[in-house]
């Protein structure tokens, strides 16, 4: 049952995928269809990703009213049916509006399947996860290329990711009253070894405290902040920093990116067995290191291979990052607020790969991309010294509390 469970999460997550790189791919074809300008497919963005931010800041609330099951499915329904409204949309205009559900579906799944996961699941299934996103994300494009490539049709494209999804709300529906049950006998919540440690952890400050008002989560957000911003940044502007400063052709520049997406999509999976060994934390810290030296690589005066090996090495150290620190987040803050600032971790992720990413461009328009690789580096500096010292934060405080609960019991 449980297992069964877990299989409808992982094609929850591929559908969640799936929708992410189709704008991009169809756009050159949509934009002559609606006869609109190139930044078009900026608004049709920013659109997605602010329903993407709302629903996820007020997710915690939602999930908490309606439950994980009830949230997935009509979240599902809502891009199923936003797809198919691309799939009918007779102007620029009704692509927006159907643009808010999208966003609003995704950012809700999102959250609430993360924190499912997170509190019910061991680590490397929520590595796995996040692994089928990606197998989600490259199958997009694959089926969008197959209907453009043959009869130039974009709309067939949707209609048939629409009726995918539509499926997947099916399977929803009928498997409701399985959440609960997979709820109640679970007896994987959490880590076993550390479920009782936490609840006395977090027991005094999750009855008065809100959640943006514990400690370490402010941390845990600007962690958040730069990871995303790292991950979106290098995929939308790495193409060009390759072509530009490092001189490559266009069509290499886009392989070699491909490999950095590559090395993320594989990460996770490897990433999910390793977990078996090492603790969250450890391979959060280990990520950091090994991407900081990737970025590190891009702007050396080294032969561009090192650039390939600079990119590979990035998707590589990124690849546990997300995943583990979602895992971390009822561990970290309690079981109680885990819903909630699963909510605002995304929201701020999506911040993040929404707003860093054109900001860099526009810094660079006005310079040159060769800041690129200088940012990076930062970037993912910020998200070190972050999750650093959320770690420190984190260390000190079961450290007092153990000692004051070793105080009650002595007196």
């Amino acid at each position: 049952m449980t297992t069964f469970l877990l299989i409808i999460i992982y094609l929850a997550f591929i559908s969640l995928g799936l929708p992410d790189s189709l704008l991009g791919v169809a756009w050159p074809v949509m934009q002559l269809d609606f006869g609109a300008p190139l930044e078009t497919a900026g608004f049709l963005f920013m659109t997605i990703a602010g329903g993407t931010i709302i629903s996820s800041l007020v997710s915690g609330k939602v999930l908490n009213r309606f439950g994980t099951s009830k949230v997935t499915f009509v979240s599902v329904l809502m891009t199923a049916a936003a797809l198919l409204g691309f799939h009918f949309a007779p102007s620029v205009v009704w692509l927006i509006v159907c643009a808010i559900p999208l966003g609003l579906g995704a950012g809700a799944v999102d959250a609430g399947l993360n924190d499912y996961v997170a509190t019910h699941y061991k680590a490397h299934h929520m590595s796995w996860l996040h692994c089928f996103w990606g197998v989600g994300a490259t199958l997009g494009p694959i089926i969008m290329a197959q209907f453009i490539s043959g009869d130039n049709s974009w709309r067939s494209g949707y209609f048939t990711i629409s009726v995918m999804q539509f499926a997947l709300a099916v399977i929803l529906f009928f498997t409701l009253p399985l959440w609960n049950k997979v709820k109640k006998n679970n007896a994987l919540s959490l880590n076993d070894e550390q479920e009782d440690l936490n609840d006395v952890l977090h027991m005094s400050e999750s009855k008065n405290v809100k959640p943006l008002q514990i400690k370490g989560v402010k941390l845990a957000l600007i962690s958040f902040l730069f990871y995303c911003g790292v991950e979106s940044t290098v995929g939308l502007w790495g193409s060009s920093f390759l072509v530009n400063v490092k001189e490559l052709p266009a069509a290499a520049a886009a392989q070699w990116v491909s490999l950095y997406y590559a090395g993320i999509t594989m990460g996770r999976f490897i990433t999910g067995f390793i977990t078996f060994k090492i603790s969250n934390p450890s391979l959060i810290r280990m990520g950091q290191i090994i991407a900081l030296g990737g970025t590190t690589l891009l702007f050396l005066p080294l032969p561009s291979i090192f650039s390939l090996v600079g990119f590979i090495m990035i998707g590589l150290g990124l690849a546990p990052i997300f995943p583990c620190m979602l895992h971390e987040t009822p561990t970290r803050f309690g079981k109680k607020h885990s819903q909630t600032i699963m909510g605002y971790q995304m929201a701020v992720a999506y911040t993040g790969s929404t707003f860093m990413p054109p900001l860099l461009g526009f810094t660079a328009s006005h310079s040159t991309i060769g800041i690129f690789p200088y940012c990076m580096v930062i970037f993912v500096a910020a998200m070190l010294l972050s999750s650093e010292k959320l770690n420190a934060l984190l260390k000190k405080n079961e450290l007092i509390k153990s000692e004051n609960k070793s105080s009650t019991i002595f007196l």
